[in-house]
């Protein structure tokens, strides 16, 4: 298992292009918000697909890392994102993800997006992890 302290430094460390931040980490879940820049908006004044799907994996890969530990070789292989409605261009996005099935070879999440305070998600999605064998 890995703090919230020690997922903030891992991040910060070999992760540096990481622009969320870790809200809370819990049993098999965790919440982290990305503010949001005008790079990250698309025509039509709204949060672009490409920054929603990289916050679910993010949040993916923080709860995962949350329960096994600082395993940086875990990694996504498949993510399956529904956009549901338009999130707001001034307002953090939240992801929210909570683990379905933690194994020893995989790890099975889904993520509500949310834009702000806004009690309907944005967006969901669901999530596949790989989990290399552990080290002898």
């Amino acid at each position: 298992m890995a703090t919230k302290a020690e997922l903030e430094h891992f991040f910060q460390t070999d992760f540096p292009q990481a622009d969320f931040t870790i809200e809370s980490i819990g049993e098999k879940s965790a919440t982290i918000r990305k503010k949001i820049a005008p790079g990250h908006l698309r025509p039509g004044g709204t949060v672009s697909g490409p920054v929603l799907m990289e916050l679910a994996d993010a949040a993916l890969y923080v709860t995962i890392l949350s329960e096994i530990g600082l395993v940086a070789m875990a990694v996504t292989t498949n993510l399956n994102i529904n956009f549901l409605r338009k999130p707001s261009a001034d307002k953090d996005i939240i992801a929210k993800c909570t683990l379905i099935k933690l194994g020893k070879s995989l790890a099975i999440g889904e993520v509500s997006i949310y834009s702000g305070d806004l009690p309907e998600p944005v967006a969901h999605a669901v999530g596949t992890y790989s989990i290399p064998p552990a080290r002898a």
